[in-house]
């Protein structure tokens, strides 16, 4: 299922949580980025790999264009017989015909002929360019003019541009004026697509257009999600005190499909040690990876980080970060890695991002494991966490407050939740775009300063 890019040394022994000095998030990424192993490829059909990642480079089949074509409705001519023309004293050309797209006719124009072409349709050889028919006058027209109208339809006055047999050039055109060019956007063999690229719609039209009909790719991992916790009750059930609405299985699905991935397999058990430990056997015997969330802490009843002390090749850890803080994470005996996340739903949102997803990535060979980081201006002051990282849920605006001066970046950033209150605070995270990263040795941000951000919604 499987192929290995980098050797998987034995973890150390899992250390007490509470008593573990911090490591910062990013050692701890790079803990897990070096012993990642890659998605198997597979070489599929164009139209069945959206989606997926590229396993190799790509290059073009055939030239793009394949063939010097019209980019304008017009008539294809020898641009030295448009010399000279005006409105006031237009060039004559005889009308041999009309090449449509996909027309495989090629006629050989003699000096003062030309022919209709339409837009993609294939340039004649003898011809170098194109006169739009917006710069010609038809001999349709003349022949209608007792007819047809100067208030006939649109659509009926349109037609009479066209000419069957003359047509009457009012502008002068040069070589390659609305010409596209064989293989002026990509030459045969020249570099389409690189290996780690996503396969998007419009890299996906590019390969195709090249000729590309089956690619090497890596498709999206399987992930399953393990959601434990005995304060988690279904969606509609009646709450007794001290139960709540179990959510995180909700978020965990709704931030691997906007990573791509659509194959979860969700599944919840009690907070007990024998279950869980079947549970995590079954998963990841059957999937790529397991994510879970809730029982990582410290306490006497955190099931999941007791059940992976056991795990040789899964370590529990405090990393340096607000929210999010304790984390286990390894390759189970199983065969899947497991990212088993804080049950608070913030905490688990932001250890998703700044954790599971570059793996997730690296899992598919992405060339990109991260999201891009900005540059935001701080539209209000917000209390720090210094000796850790802060990840704050953020909203952004663009129209500064009439307080803040002018500043080098237009993109503006607010809090969605209390910087104080993070890990809990769901309903506000409901609302945020993005988050701000604020170092550890930054402390208290006040209003007007420069942070990085990142936006995760468009």
């Amino acid at each position: 299922m499987e192929e290995q890019v980098a050797p998987t040394p034995a973890a150390p022994a899992a250390p007490d949580p509470a008593q573990a000095v911090a490591v910062t998030p990013e050692a701890h990424l790079a803990w897990v980025l070096a012993r990642m192993t890659q998605i198997a490829p597979r070489l599929l059909p164009l139209e069945d790999a959206l989606g997926t990642v590229l396993a190799e480079d790509v290059r073009a089949a055939h030239p793009l264009p394949l063939w010097a074509n019209s980019a304008m409705d017009g008539y294809a001519v020898r641009s030295g017989d448009t010399s000279g023309a005006t409105p006031e004293q237009p060039v004559a050309l005889t009308v041999l015909g009309e090449v449509a797209a996909g027309s495989d006719w090629d006629p050989h124009l003699n000096p003062g002929e030309c022919v209709r072409v339409m837009t993609g349709a294939p340039l004649p050889t003898s011809a170098d360019a194109v006169v739009r028919v917006e710069r010609t006058r038809g001999d349709r027209e003349r022949a209608a003019s007792s007819t047809h109208s100067a208030l006939a339809p649109a659509h009926a006055r349109s037609e009479l541009a066209w000419a069957d047999h003359t047509v009457q050039i009012t502008e002068a055109v040069t070589p390659g004026t609305d010409v596209r060019a064989r293989g002026e956007d990509r030459d045969a063999g020249d570099l389409v697509a690189r290996s780690g690229d996503s396969l998007t719609a419009a890299r996906a039209s590019a390969l195709a257009a090249a000729g590309i009909a089956e690619v090497l790719v890596r498709e999206a991992p399987s992930v399953a999600v393990l959601v434990t916790g005995a304060e988690l009750q279904p969606l509609g059930a009646q709450l007794s005190r001290g139960q709540i609405p179990e959510s995180n299985s909700l978020l965990m699905r709704g931030l691997l499909a906007e990573c791509g991935i659509t194959r979860v397999h969700v599944a919840r058990c009690p907070d007990d040690e024998a279950t869980v430990r079947a549970q995590l056997a079954k998963l990841g015997a059957t999937h790529d990876l397991v994510v879970t969330t809730g029982g990582v802490g410290p306490g006497t009843r955190d099931v999941m980080r007791i059940v992976l002390a056991d795990e040789p090749e899964v370590r529990a850890v405090r990393v340096a970060v607000r929210p999010g803080q304790p984390q286990c994470t390894g390759r189970l005996t199983a065969g899947a890695w497991i990212f088993a996340l804080p049950g608070n739903p913030v905490s688990a949102a932001v250890s998703f991002e700044l954790f599971v997803r570059p793996a997730l990535r690296t899992m598919q060979g992405c060339a990109d494991t991260s999201r891009p980081r900005l540059r935001a201006t701080a539209a209000a002051s917000w209390r720090g966490a210094t000796g850790r990282l802060q990840v704050l849920p953020v909203i952004f605006t663009q129209d500064p407050e009439p307080s803040i001066a002018p500043a080098a970046s237009e993109l503006r950033c607010l809090p969605a939740v209390h910087a104080g209150r993070v890990s809990h605070s769901v309903g506000g995270h409901g609302a945020a775009e993005g988050y701000a990263l604020v170092g550890p040795e930054t402390g208290d941000v006040h209003e007007g300063d420069q942070v990085t951000v990142i936006r995760v919604v468009a």
